[in-house]
């Protein structure tokens, strides 16, 4: 990131500012998806519990000033990202499956009524809130995978079963055809 990446707004930013923003902007760069949350009505502890339990599926949840949110948005190369960093805003970072950021956050809202899903970003595509709801719901990858063997089996567990099957007939109308000719003799 270039010296001048934090002075987005014309302003010069302080190093601890502009340190929050390398910091955000390598987070947004690694993230493979990101969910912006309104944490109003949270307390500190609750905030804590939601932190440790996103912790424990590999997400990270900052609370950051909007403006250097938008600054790390527009450094991370995803400037429409900026545009739905509006109000008190948390994000919840995750690094490897997609849905599991807003699958935990649409979990914790269900549980708690609090920290609806505002937006959010999956590799670059911003999503609204309905869109995060929808990938929330999605199985997880192992789920698909486990799905997706499940399809691929199907057809060669029947064929297999075809194929015992015209084996097991062939063999009884050679046996009787057998028969047939040692009674004839």
């Amino acid at each position: 990131m270039s010296a001048n990446a934090a002075e987005v707004s014309g302003t010069r930013a302080g190093p601890r500012k502009r340190e929050a923003v390398e910091r955000l902007t390598d987070k947004l760069t690694r993230a493979t998806s990101a969910v912006v949350t309104d944490y109003r009505g949270l307390t500190v502890a609750q905030l804590e519990e939601l932190r440790a339990q996103l912790r424990t599926q590999g997400v990270d949840y900052v609370v950051v000033k909007n403006t250097l949110a938008r600054r790390a948005a527009e450094s991370a190369g995803v400037p429409a990202f900026s545009e739905v960093l509006v109000g008190p805003v948390g994000l919840a970072l995750g690094y490897a499956d997609l849905a599991v950021p807003a699958r935990v956050l649409s979990e914790y809202f269900r549980v708690n009524k609090r920290l609806p899903s505002v937006a959010g970003l999956v590799e670059g595509q911003v999503l609204d809130a309905a869109a995060v709801k929808t990938l929330s719901e999605l199985p997880s990858r192992e789920a698909l995978l486990s799905q997706l063997a499940g399809t691929l089996q199907s057809p060669l567990t029947q064929l297999a079963g075809a194929l015992d099957s015209i084996t097991a007939t062939f063999a009884s109308t050679l046996e009787a055809y057998r028969d047939q000719l040692a009674a004839a003799a």
